[in-house]
Formats: C-alpha cells, sequence, structure tokens
C-alpha cells in the first residue's frame, strides 16, 4: 500500500522511523531515517529499520566481501524499489524479502509516491565494507513504472 501523507505512514510502520539518518546522507538523494534494531556490536548481526520518504533512494553502492557478507532486506511498510546492475528494477511491497549477495552492484529507496520502510540485515562475512557510488539520477528513477 502507498502512502504520501507520513502520518498514515507512521501508523503502518511498526518499527518506527528513528532518526535522521544524517551519518549517510551523502550517499541518499532526499531524507532517509533509520531506527537501530539492536546495538551495533552487541552481535555479529546488525539490524536496522531504514525509511524513505517519497523519491528517496541511496546510490548504486557494493557491500563488499572476500567471503560471506551482503545484505538483506525485508520490506515491512510502503513502497519501493531495488534494483541490481543489468537487471530490470522490482518493485518492493510489505513482506517482500530480498537477498542481495556480496559484491553486487545495486540500489534501494522509496517509489516517488510512497513512504517505504524496510529492515536492513548486515550479513556477517570477510573483509566486510560498503563502496559507495554514483546516485541513481533522476531520468533513470522517473522512468520506473509499476
Amino acid at each position: 500500500m502507498k502512502y504520501l501523507n507520513k502520518e498514515d505512514f507512521e501508523k503502518a510502520n511498526i518499527f518506527g522511523i528513528g532518526s535522521p539518518n544524517d551519518a549517510f546522507a551523502q550517499y541518499f538523494i532526499g531524507n532517509s531515517y533509520l531506527n537501530p534494531l539492536n546495538e551495533f556490536g552487541e552481535s555479529t548481526v546488525f539490524v536496522a529499520n531504514v525509511t524513505f520518504e517519497p523519491g528517496c533512494r541511496n546510490n548504486w553502492h557494493i557491500h563488499k566481501a572476500s567471503n560471506g557478507g551482503g545484505q538483506i532486506l525485508i520490506c515491512t511498510a510502503g513502497e519501493g524499489w531495488y534494483q541490481e546492475e543489468g537487471k530490470e528494477a522490482e518493485s518492493l511491497v510489505p513482506g517482500t524479502v530480498i537477498t542481495i549477495p556480496a559484491n553486487v552492484k545495486h540500489w534501494h529507496g522509496a517509489k516517488a509516491d510512497s513512504w517505504f520502510s524496510h529492515i536492513a540485515v548486515e550479513v556477517p562475512g570477510d573483509d566486510t565494507s560498503n563502496e559507495w557510488l554514483e546516485e541513481v539520477d533522476n531520468e533513470h528513477y522517473n522512468n520506473l513504472t509499476d
């Protein structure tokens, strides 16, 4: 279900919006929010609810690892997009689960006409790091259709 109204979206977003994602704002077009669901470092797995305002998306990026690694997205509220390099964008709705292998270039974010949240699970691995790349330009993003 799409949500343009923030108050209606917040009722559906069971894990909460959290705080502005200022630490990573330079890698996003639009505003995103981060609500950690566990303490960073208390487990080998870090889990957070990430919320995107309508039209917000992160840059193309790669979760690098020499073994293991990657990310899992569990979509919880609103509607969004996920795209791997060289593939068509996938529509994301609550209940969609995306497994992103390590070393795969991709991006994800909200649709232009909806708030969107997903739980991000950072998969443990060896020599893990994130490489942030170019923006998802408006021409590409605005041509996505359901």
